[in-house]
């Protein structure tokens, strides 16, 4: 049984771990699957929109703990930290398409960093996040978490997460600036559907822009940006616009270009 699953559907891909006995933890296996699906998704011209999730109860616990103790093959260090687990990161960062985290259950450790992970994140109302790391683990953050936590909440949220390692209910994280949205755990499909079904029908390369503009301007001044801005807008704006316009006027949904 593959350690993460990957299928699709009409424009849309998925890619499950498939780890449910431990709670979906990450280990050699699960990081190189997680790569080799995004590659596939990297040269797939007909995917829109990517669903990130995990089979069963938990969506990710985090590094494998158990290999860790026993000294398994694949068990997090920083070897594998470097060769499988960042790559994989990676690839989710410059996915070519739009990317949906579906927060099943559980986001604890690199399972934390992998919720934040994705372009828009939603999760069901009785999943929580738990940074392990320093309090449980004596390292620090990983897997994104410390790159992503102080930019969506700020250093003081960001300090008491990480360093006192307490849950973070679904409706905290939310609040908190941590994920888009937590919905009935009964909801958490349809909740899915409706965001991906807008996704599927953007533009691709207009939604990739969005997310790059978006990591870069912390880093860029007023004027910096709107440089930027018009970067991304000269290649958009020959690109998407007329459509957008006449859908816009007709009262229609635009038909935009797959292109990438």
């Amino acid at each position: 049984m593959s350690s993460v699953e990957y299928n699709t559907s009409d424009g849309i891909a998925t890619v499950r771990l498939n780890r449910p006995d431990s709670l979906n933890a990450m280990n050699s296996e699960v990081m190189n699957g997680l790569s080799d699906a995004f590659a596939a998704i990297d040269v797939d011209r007909s995917i829109r929109v990517v669903v990130l999730t995990g089979a069963g109860r938990g969506f990710c616990a985090g590094a494998d703990l158990r290999a860790v103790r026993e000294g398994g093959a694949g068990a997090a260090d920083p070897e594998t930290m470097e060769t499988m687990f960042n790559p994989a990161m990676r690839a989710i960062a410059a996915c070519p398409v739009p990317t949906v985290a579906r927060i099943n259950g559980v986001a604890a450790g690199g399972g934390f960093g992998l919720a934040m992970s994705c372009d828009i994140s939603i999760a069901a109302s009785s999943a929580f996040f738990v940074s392990t790391f320093g309090p449980r683990l004596g390292i620090v953050p990983d897997l994104g978490t410390s790159y992503h936590l102080p930019l969506r909440t700020g250093a003081a949220r960001a300090r008491g997460i990480a360093m006192l390692g307490g849950r973070v209910t679904a409706a905290q994280a939310v609040e908190w600036g941590l994920i888009w949205q937590a919905v009935d755990d009964d909801q958490l499909d349809a909740a899915v559907d409706e965001v991906t079904t807008t996704l599927k029908r953007s533009s691709p390369t207009a939604m990739t822009r969005i997310r790059s503009a978006i990591s870069e301007a912390p880093h860029n001044t007023l004027s910096e940006q709107l440089d930027l801005e018009l970067r991304h807008q000269r290649d958009l704006i020959p690109l998407n616009l007329a459509e957008g316009a006449a859908a816009f006027v007709d009262k229609r949904e635009p038909n935009f270009s797959p292109t990438r």
